[in-house]
């Protein structure tokens, strides 16, 4: 018997470290087929059904073979986990490590770590002290609290301030961003937090990071700026249906105007100061400014998204955009002449050639393959070059790297195979196993479809909703989410039942995500609405939650760039974007939050979606067949009943 199928038999050491452990031969396998591809450094693909335990099929492994190098003086294995979100992030640094290091007695160190954003910055913490008297009263009492959680804080890690909202406008005042960083140049370097998690990864065997940062450190690897993820031999990507959008991010290129603005307030610094004689920069710069400035006020006062090659074909802003050019050129011209006349005129030199290059690219929207998309901000415009397809790109980097790769989801396989996510990637020929859910859902929960809701654009949308969720959260005694697609829709809901019941009433923003949970929890009767990021990576067992609520079928708004950018991508195949792109991804975020219901053998529960196309489009039936084997119907009093019988026989 080897040390992976020994952790996780009767007399393992899980069942040693965790009461009830029952051995499920689903996570037995996957476990071994990591295994098999850490020691093989090859790329494994995994759809695990909930239930299967997959946190620990690719950490037990990978922390076995940490322990055997060591034991056998082979040297320590280097390990990143990479999670789709901060919650799940978390979830495992905090509570899935810490057991199974216990369990193994493995004496692996672990480390996490978090984009700049999380940490919090005592240069800027201790500007901002001096000047809090312009800041609004809701941000200056944020403030005091960030100051008082500050004084004894060890890892400065913002996730730890659990009373201070998420969304808050106090956060940019006391993070940096690589702009305003001033690197080793800042009086607090010996303090500084993101520093010192850094140097703690880099220390550590076992690093767990989110998946935004990986991909930004490969683009700066790819790009030869540095590198924040120390090399690993052991790659392990959870919630790895993100993936593919979240590379196409940080692999594409972009053009702003405030690159422009600041390139023409620099070299009019330099005239003023040092090139006086050439009166031509300042005309040239100035000229530039003043195009810049004109091409924003061509877009909505608003900040807002949208498609920049639709944007390109519109007269007006091709010709504001070549005039851009014209303008860009000219200044270079003018900077060319001055040339090794000092470091700072070159600075500007190299800035105006690359501007220029990356002008010719935003240029170039019939490239095929990219999504062109323009994002603007209260002064700025910055249009953005994205590939719809990084497989390439990161296939090789894959092939190239030695080390094992383990992708792992409870939702990688459309129609029983792995070929729609492999190709994304470029991980065509990658050994791939697809593991059921072992749960009875057909015994053990209910999928609710009520009738006669409002469309989701009616304005009596929200109070249905909260008229629905009132007798559920009466039945279930609370132990409810209510799942939302939009923020508004979440709120209008809130409001509506905070007048209407009396259980605790918890809400996505107002507090840090790991503190909600935690109070859902400890709450008997709480009652949880949240969006997108709850959707997946949450764990709650028992009667817990015994009621999930979803508003609507999470179809992608369809004014998002990128998938816009799909979309004619497909159409110019001659295929359908809605069949290839958009119904997929939405069965693919169903499949995430119905998975909030049932994490245990001994769960119980109802699933109620509120959304009539379930049944009255012929999309629906995708979306049916893809769901678990669960009893269904479409009476909100059954439901109830099924709740109550639930509560009474937990008190029993």
């Amino acid at each position: 018997m080897s040390a992976v199928e020994h952790a996780f038999s009767h007399q393992g050491a899980l069942a040693k470290a965790i009461n009830g452990f029952s051995p499920r031969q689903a996570q037995l396998d996957m476990a071994l087929e990591v295994a098999k591809a850490i020691e093989q450094k090859n790329s494994l693909i995994v759809e695990a059904g909930t239930g299967t335990g997959k946190t620990f099929a690719y950490l037990i492994p990978a922390l076995l073979a940490n322990k055997a190098n060591a034991e056998n003086n082979a040297g320590q294995i280097k390990i990143i986990v990479s999670t789709g979100t901060k919650n799940l992030q978390e979830q495992l640094f905090h509570k899935d490590l810490p057991l199974i290091r216990k369990a193994l007695a493995s004496n692996a160190q672990i480390a996490l770590l978090k984009g700049r954003a999380n940490y919090l910055c005592i240069y800027r913490l201790e500007q901002y002290q001096q000047s809090r008297g312009q800041l609004d009263a809701q941000t200056l009492a944020d403030f005091v609290k960030v100051r008082a959680w500050a004084n004894g804080t060890h890892s400065g890690d913002i996730g730890e301030l659990v009373n201070v909202t998420e969304g808050s406008p106090v956060f940019p005042f006391v993070t940096s961003t690589v702009d305003n960083c001033l690197a080793k140049d800042c009086p607090n370097i010996e303090d500084c937090y993101l520093i010192k998690a850094r140097t703690k990864a880099i220390d550590a065997d076992l690093v767990v990071v989110n998946h935004h940062l990986f991909f930004a450190d490969m683009a700066l690897k790819d790009s030869g700026f540095g590198e924040l993820i120390p090399k690993a031999d052991v790659m392990i990507f959870d919630e790895a249906h993100q993936i593919a959008d979240i590379a196409s991010e940080y692999f594409g290129e972009a053009f702003s105007t405030r690159q422009m603005l600041d390139l023409c307030s620099d070299v009019l610094q330099v005239y003023r100061t040092e090139l006086t004689d050439v009166k031509q920069l300042a005309k040239a710069a100035e000229k530039l400014l003043k195009t810049s400035q004109e091409f924003r006020l061509l877009f909505s006062y608003d900040p807002e998204r949208g498609n920049w090659r639709e944007k390109h074909q519109q007269q007006q802003f091709s010709h504001a955009f070549k005039l851009l050019k014209t303008d860009l050129d000219f200044l270079y011209q003018v900077i060319k002449l001055c040339v090794s006349r000092n470091e700072a005129i070159d600075n500007c030199f190299d800035r105006a050639v690359n501007l220029l290059a990356q002008y010719e690219v935003m240029a170039d929207v019939d490239a095929m393959g990219m999504s062109f998309w323009y994002e603007t901000t209260p002064r700025h415009v910055v249009l953005h070059k994205t590939p719809l397809s990084v497989a390439d790109k990161f296939g090789t980097y894959v092939k190239e790297s030695g080390a094992g790769w383990i992708f792992t989801s409870a939702t990688l396989a459309v129609d029983g195979a792995f070929k729609h996510f492999s190709s994304h990637l470029g991980l065509e020929g990658s050994a791939s196993l697809l593991l059921d859910s072992p749960f009875d859902y057909a015994k053990q929960s209910q999928l609710i479809i009520p009738r006669y809701l409002p469309a989701a654009n009616d304005m009596n949308r929200a109070k249905a909703l909260s008229e629905l969720a009132i007798p559920l959260i009466a039945a279930s005694a609370g132990a409810c989410f209510m799942l939302f697609t939009s923020y508004r829709v979440m709120h209008q809901v809130a409001e509506l039942l905070t007048q209407s019941i009396d259980n605790p009433l918890l809400v996505q923003g107002q507090m840090g995500k790991r503190k909600l949970l935690e109070e859902f929890v400890e709450q008997d009767s709480a009652v949880l609405l949240a969006t997108a990021s709850f959707w997946e990576g949450v764990d709650v067992r028992g009667d817990k939650l015994t009621c999930v609520i979803i508003d609507k079928l999470p179809f992608a708004s369809p004014n998002d760039p990128l998938l816009q950018a799909r979309s004619e991508d497909v159409k110019r195949q001659g295929k359908d974007p809605f069949a290839q792109i958009q119904l997929p991804q939405a069965v693919i975020a169903l499949k995430q939050g119905v998975g909030r219901l049932i994490r245990d053998v001994n769960d119980n529960g109802i699933l109620v979606i509120c959304d009539d196309r379930l049944v009255n489009r012929p999309y629906g039936e995708v979306f049916l067949k893809s769901l678990p084997d669960m009893k269904r119907s479409r009476d909100i009093k059954q439901a109830a009943t099924f709740l109550a019988q639930l509560v009474s026989r937990d008190k029993v």
